[in-house]
């Protein structure tokens, strides 16, 4: 798609346009929670190549805030320490670093007291407090006590964005709870949800292929595809997320959000702009449609495992309730057949799998077509394939289609097909590194773009459907499965595609 110029502006009603570009840039950045994990392996690097590119307002500040007990050059000293141990050598030169540092000050904050937030907002300018952008990298218990700080110091105008870093929430009626402290405060078109997995390009890019290329589209439906497969798969344990993880599950910390998402855009009907609200229209009719689970079919149709010690590459990994030191039903994987129930997809089955401890680190969704009805090739001796369709997410980023292609020679011995790929590396095809997702979303908050962000009706569609599934396992006394870490899940995994003569799709390339 060709980049408009960005003197186009947004409606003043709900943020968007079918153009894209800022009704206003924000002057500063309150960055809550900024001496934590993601500031540190994330946020802060994504910032500095924002401004390393030129692409933050010159008079940009960023407020960092946490109950750290800093001053503006040890938190300096922090960020350039995370800065250096992310950022390419090449892309840091002592003048860009000291150039970016200078636009970051930090201010203590305890979000309980009222002082302290009063404080914290008479160290933004008034031009910055009335033109703001707040991202509340911060545990979602804290939300709410953060935004009524933010509104007793008088943060919170009509120009003010909030972005909010998942998880919002455990079941719909949690979710509902932070919405509605947030909402009490921002309207909705100042709220940012974030999923950094759709700030990845591949990401992104499905939506190019569906709807930028007539060859995909005609296909797009239950009379071109088989089946489709989304696969994310991590070779990690607990990292240190052990209080967290196991209140979760895998179901809730990866299917709820970044995979119902996925599948909401590989599903989602055109939308009439590409802009924020035609976007999350035609994905929410998707989360709608999941076809929710019954006694049956939960039973047929779920599976969840929990790892044991197993090998991973050259080294034995110890089991999850030896990482965790006690005994715990928590699932660490999940597979699951998933319908959507609309015109466009009846029939069409989604698989889903997810899981720790995994024998590589793989995120791609794959689309099986249909076969040709007829092959003519038969009675020469070759059998056909149907085309295969692959969007690797990480580590890699490629869209690769699997055609029959003819093998050379004079077929005197019948004719020989051979499935072959055609590639599309976006990182051989583009030049120009690869951006972490977290650039995207903080200068979309920046600029007001909510496209790729989330909104609340999309989240209480997918925790409705999440808790049904999760009530289900209770209700039919379901625990999850021992699988071996290293492995790719419970054999009931395999039997669940297996029975609709399929097989989930080999993530070892």
């Amino acid at each position: 798609m060709q980049r408009k110029s960005l003197d186009m502006t947004r409606s003043p009603v709900d943020g968007t346009s079918s153009e894209r570009g800022p009704l206003f840039r924000s002057r500063a950045l309150l960055l809550f929670g900024a001496t934590g994990d993601l500031a540190r392996r994330m946020l802060l690097p994504s910032l500095f190549n924002l401004h390393h590119e030129g692409l933050l307002p010159a008079d940009f500040e960023i407020l960092a805030t946490a109950r750290s007990s800093l001053n503006d050059d040890a938190f300096r000293l922090f960020a350039s320490t995370a800065i250096r141990a992310v950022i390419p050598v090449e892309r840091l030169a002592e003048s860009a670093i000291n150039d970016f540092l200078r636009k970051l000050r930090y201010v203590r904050t305890d979000v309980s007291d009222t002082t302290d937030c009063v404080n914290l907002a008479a160290a933004l300018r008034a031009d910055q407090r009335q033109n703001l952008a707040i991202f509340l990298s911060t545990a979602p218990q804290l939300f709410e006590q953060t935004i009524s700080g933010l509104r007793h110091a008088g943060l919170a105008s009509t120009q003010t964005r909030v972005g909010l870093e998942k998880p919002l929430g455990t079941d719909l009626q949690s979710s509902r709870f932070i919405n509605d402290a947030v909402m009490r405060v921002f309207a909705e078109e100042n709220i940012f949800r974030i999923d950094h997995y759709l700030g990845k390009e591949t990401v992104q890019n499905l939506l190019a292929l569906r709807f930028g290329n007539s060859l995909f589209e005609p296909l797009w439906n239950s009379s071109g595809i088989d089946h489709i497969q989304i696969t994310i798969a991590e070779t990690v344990g607990l990292e240190g997320r052990t209080a967290y993880f196991d209140q979760s599950g895998v179901l809730r910390d990866m299917v709820q959000n970044h995979m119902l998402q996925l599948l909401a855009l590989i599903a989602m009907e055109p939308p009439t702009h590409f802009n924020a609200t035609a976007v999350r229209d035609e994905k929410v009719k998707v989360l709608r449609s999941l076809r929710p689970f019954d006694h049956e079919s939960v039973l047929r149709d779920t599976v969840i495992g929990q790892y044991v010690s197993g090998t991973i590459g050259n080294g034995v990994v110890p089991g999850y309730v030896d990482e965790l030191d006690k005994a715990s039903i928590t699932e660490t994987f999940v597979a699951l057949k998933v319908h959507i129930d609309n015109w466009r997809w009846r029939g069409v089955p989604f698989y889903l799998r997810t899981g720790k401890r995994m024998p590589a680190r793989r995120s791609e969704i794959f689309v099986q077509f249909k076969p040709v009805p007829h092959s003519i090739f038969e009675e020469r001796g070759s059998a056909l394939s149907a085309n295969k369709l692959v969007l690797r997410l990480q580590p890699e980023e490629y869209v690769r289609l699997l055609v029959m292609t003819k093998e050379p020679g004079l077929d005197r011995e019948g004719v020989l097909l051979r499935e072959l790929p055609l590639d599309l590396s976006l990182t051989t095809a583009f030049s120009g590194r690869r951006r972490i997702a977290y650039e995207r979303l903080l200068l979309d908050l920046i600029e007001g773009d909510s496209t790729l962000f989330v909104r609340r009706d999309e989240v209480e569609a997918q925790w409705r459907w999440i808790d049904a599934i999760r009530a289900g396992w209770m209700r039919t006394g379901m625990f999850p499965e021992p699988y071996a870490a290293g492995t790719w899940g419970p054999s009931a995994a395999l039997a669940l595609i297996a029975r609709d003569d399929a097989s989930w799709h080999a993530l070892n390339t």
